[in-house]
C-alpha cells in the first residue's frame, strides 16, 4: 500500500510510469563497436524506430577511426582488394536480406560459373578437390573414388562410414574426432582440415562439431552413414554437383565494389551523428534502472540500454567490474589472427591456368600459406585487363616463435613453389587482424548457456559479435539484428 500523495510503484514524480518517461524523451541506446553487427544493430534499431513513430537517441561509439571492422575495400591500380572477408553464403539469408533492405540488389555478384572447382596442396603439387566434396564429407561417390587428393589406402578408410555405426552419445566432440572417426586420419589431414582452415582458422583438435557445424552431426543421427546423406540429399534436391568441388561455390556472393560498399551505406543511413570515431568505452556500471557508458574522452553516456557488439574478449575487459564471471566466460572464447596477403600480377607472369578458384594447403605440408584465393576468377572486376588478383592466408607464428619474414615475403615464396610465379608483382597489400578470427572450441555451446544465464541478470545489456553463434557476415549481421530485436521488445507499444 502506497503513502498519501507518493506515486504508485513504477512511478516517477509526475506519476508517469518508466514507459511513459522513456516514450516522453526518446530511447536511449548506446551500441559499443561499429563493426558490421554493431552497424547491422544500429540500423535495425533506427527501423523499429521508424515502424513505430518512437524517437530514438542512439549512439554507435567505435575506437577505430573508420567502421567496419575487419571488412575493408580499397582499390590500387585497377585492382579491388579485400583486405577482411570477400564474400559471404547466401544460404544464410541475413545479410543478403539486409542489402536488399538497403537498395544494394544491383551490387550483388555470385560466383564466376565456369571454373567452379577448388584444389588441395600435396608434395609440391596441387591435387583437384574431389566434385561434390562438401568439407568432410563426399556427396559423389565416382569423383571421390577417382580423386589424386588421397591414396587408395585413404579413401577406402573413408568409405568405412558407409558401414559404420553411429558414434556414441556425447555432450559434445572435436571435429578432429569426428571425422577420424567416420572416414579416417588421412581425410582429416588432407581435406578436411585445409578446407574447414578457410572458416575458422582453428585447430581441429580443439573445434567443437556441434557449434561449427552441427548439420553432419544430424546427417550421422538421422541416416547412420553421412556419405549417404549427402548423396540422397543431392538426390532430393535433383542437383548434379557436377563440377563443383570443395565449398558449394554457388551460395556464395559478393558485392561489385566490394564489401565496403555495405559498411558505407549503413554508416549513411544511421540518424545524424549516432556514429562517432574514435571513442573508445573505458567502463560500463549500472546506474538505477539503466547504464552509464564511460569513454576514453571523458563522455559519460546514460542509457536505457547498451549492446556490446565486440570481440567476446574486449566484451569481457569491459564487463570485469560488472560481472567478473560472465567477464571470465567471455575472454575464455579464443581468437586467432587473420593474416591476408593480396598480389596482384601480370596474366602472363602466373603459369597455372588457375582454372579453380583456389587452394588449400594441409597442415602436413608444413607451409606458411593457409590457403589462397584466385580472387579475379572467383570474381568479375577484381583485377584489371590483363592480370590476376591472388588472395594468400597466411598462418601466423607458432608461439614463442620469431618472424623471420614479412607476411608478404612468405606469400611469394609460397607461390612460387606451388604455382610458378616468379616476377614481382604489380601491387601488394598486406592485412592483419590480430585476434578476429573466434575459434569454438569443444564446449563452446555450454559456455554460451553460461553466458545467456548471467546475462539475464543485467536486464537492459546485451551481447552480440563473432564470439556467441558464428562467425561469418550473415552470422553477424544476424546477431546485431537479434540484439535490436531484443532492445525494441523492451519498449511500450
Amino acid at each position: 500500500m502506497t503513502q498519501a500523495g507518493a506515486p504508485p510503484p513504477g512511478r516517477n514524480e509526475e506519476g508517469r510510469s518508466r514507459e511513459e518517461a522513456l516514450a516522453g524523451r526518446g530511447r536511449r541506446v548506446v551500441i559499443v563497436g561499429a563493426g558490421i553487427t554493431g552497424l547491422a544493430c544500429a540500423w535495425r534499431l533506427s527501423e523499429v524506430a521508424r515502424e513505430r513513430a518512437l524517437s530514438l537517441d542512439l549512439a554507435l561509439l567505435e575506437a577505430a577511426e573508420r567502421p567496419g571492422g575487419v571488412i575493408a575495400t580499397e582499390r590500387s591500380d585497377g585492382f579491388l582488394i579485400e583486405g577482411g572477408p570477400d564474400n559471404f553464403i547466401s544460404e544464410k539469408p541475413w545479410a543478403l536480406d539486409l542489402c536488399r533492405r538497403l537498395g544494394l540488389e544491383d551490387q550483388i555478384l555470385g560466383t564466376n560459373p565456369h571454373c567452379r572447382r577448388s584444389f588441395v596442396a600435396r608434395d609440391g603439387g596441387m591435387k583437384p578437390v574431389p566434385e561434390g566434396y562438401q568439407l568432410m564429407a563426399p556427396s559423389r561417390i565416382l569423383p571421390f573414388v577417382a580423386t589424386r587428393a588421397l591414396s587408395l589406402r585413404g579413401k577406402a578408410r573413408a568409405a568405412c562410414d558407409l558401414v559404420l555405426p553411429r558414434g556414441p552419445q556425447v555432450p559434445d566432440e572435436s571435429l578432429a574426432s569426428f571425422v577420424t572417426r567416420r572416414f579416417g586420419r588421412e581425410a582429416l589431414e588432407r581435406l578436411a582440415q585445409p578446407l574447414i582452415a578457410g572458416i575458422y582458422h582453428a585447430d581441429p583438435e580443439r573445434l567443437s562439431l556441434r557449434a561449427t557445424f552441427p548439420r553432419f552431426l544430424e546427417m550421422e543421427r538421422a541416416h547412420r552413414s553421412v556419405i549417404l546423406a549427402l548423396v540422397r540429399g543431392r538426390r532430393r534436391s535433383g542437383a548434379s554437383g557436377r563440377g563443383v568441388s570443395g565449398a558449394r561455390y554457388s551460395l556464395f556472393v559478393t558485392l561489385r565494389d566490394g564489401l565496403q560498399i555495405l559498411v558505407d551505406r549503413l554508416a549513411a543511413r544511421l540518424p545524424p551523428g549516432a556514429l562517432r570515431l574514435g571513442e573508445r568505452v573505458m567502463s560500463l556500471e549500472r546506474r538505477g534502472p539503466g547504464w552509464l557508458v564511460a569513454t576514453q574522452t571523458g563522455d559519460r553516456l546514460p542509457a536505457d540500454a547498451v549492446v556490446l557488439a565486440l570481440p567476446a574478449h574486449a566484451i569481457g575487459s569491459i564487463l570485469r567490474d560488472v560481472d567478473a564471471g560472465l567477464a571470465a566466460h567471455l575472454k575464455a572464447i579464443p581468437y586467432g589472427t587473420s593474416i591476408t596477403v593480396s598480389l596482384g600480377y601480370r596474366r602472363a607472369d602466373v603459369p597455372h591456368p588457375l582454372d579453380g578458384f583456389g587452394f588449400v594447403v594441409p597442415r602436413a605440408e608444413k607451409r606458411a600459406l593457409v590457403a589462397c584465393s584466385f580472387s579475379s576468377v572467383k570474381y568479375p572486376g577484381r583485377a584489371p585487363e590483363g592480370a590476376v588478383l591472388l588472395r594468400a592466408f597466411i598462418a601466423g607464428p607458432a608461439a614463442g616463435a620469431a618472424e623471420t619474414a614479412t607476411p608478404e615475403r612468405r606469400a611469394r615464396d609460397e607461390l612460387r613453389d606451388i604455382l610458378g610465379v616468379t616476377a614481382p608483382p604489380l601491387c601488394a597489400r598486406t592485412w592483419v587482424w590480430p585476434r578476429s578470427m573466434a575459434q569454438y572450441d569443444v564446449g563452446h555451446l555450454e559456455r554460451v548457456a553460461g553466458i545467456d544465464a548471467r546475462l539475464a541478470r543485467l536486464p537492459g545489456l546485451h551481447l552480440a559479435g563473432n564470439g556467441l553463434r558464428g562467425v561469418g557476415v550473415p552470422d553477424c549481421v544476424r546477431g546485431g539484428e537479434a540484439a535490436a530485436e531484443a532492445v525494441a521488445a523492451g519498449w511500450a507499444p
